[in-house]
């Protein structure tokens, strides 16, 4: 998968209302956001083939469609792209199958049709916001899975070098701050023979 710049994908079986999103879309993130990619579809099954091959940011689908509805796409493209933000667009409110959208498919949020540019907006900076602190999120844990798994295997290293050699991971202290390297003190005695 790749992932040059951010990306939305719009699917919705209807191309003039399709056609209609993606054009308000690149006038409204053209001038302060240069370097989206949008990309539209009105298959969702073709949509979904193209999630496995590039990345996309945000996806916004239409809730009704005939080959497959808006919850079940977004359940197949959320089991191939988990982080992305997922956005429900629906003329016709039913909300006992939007709940089932936003908990089987994880949806961030539901926009009506006739959809308000301010609230698309918004939507779309407040998903955009949410990845950014998954992916953070993510990058966090796993740094927090490697240094664990770093400092595991040095407690196992650890381990070993004592079962072999009792004692040699033990560090004594002399009174005055300095490493003794013979906890017997025989390297004591005998420098007094020495000296």
């Amino acid at each position: 998968m790749t992932h040059e710049q951010p990306g939305l994908l719009l699917v919705d079986d209807e191309p003039l209302v399709l056609r209609a999103l993606e054009r308000q879309l690149r006038g409204i993130l053209r001038t302060p956001r240069p370097g989206y990619r949008i990309e539209a579809y009105t298959r969702p099954a073709e949509a979904l083939q193209r999630a496995r091959e590039t990345v996309f940011d945000v996806v916004i689908s239409d809730y009704r469609m005939p080959e497959m509805n808006g919850v079940a796409f977004l359940r197949a493209f959320r089991a191939i792209q988990p982080v992305a933000a997922r956005l429900i667009l629906s003329g016709q409110a039913d909300l006992g199958g939007l709940a089932d959208a936003v908990n089987e498919a994880g949806i961030m949020r539901y926009l009506s049709k006739p959809w308000d540019e301010a609230e698309l907006v918004f939507a779309i900076e407040n998903a955009l916001k949410e990845r950014r602190l998954l992916l953070e999120n993510q990058r966090l844990a796993d740094e927090l899975r490697a240094s664990r798994s770093q400092l595991s295997l040095q407690e196992a290293e650890l381990r070993r070098l004592e079962r072999e050699s009792p004692g040699i991971t033990q560090v004594n202290w002399g009174p005055d701050g300095e490493v003794l390297l013979d906890p017997d003190g025989e390297t004591e005695r005998k420098r007094g023979q020495w000296e």
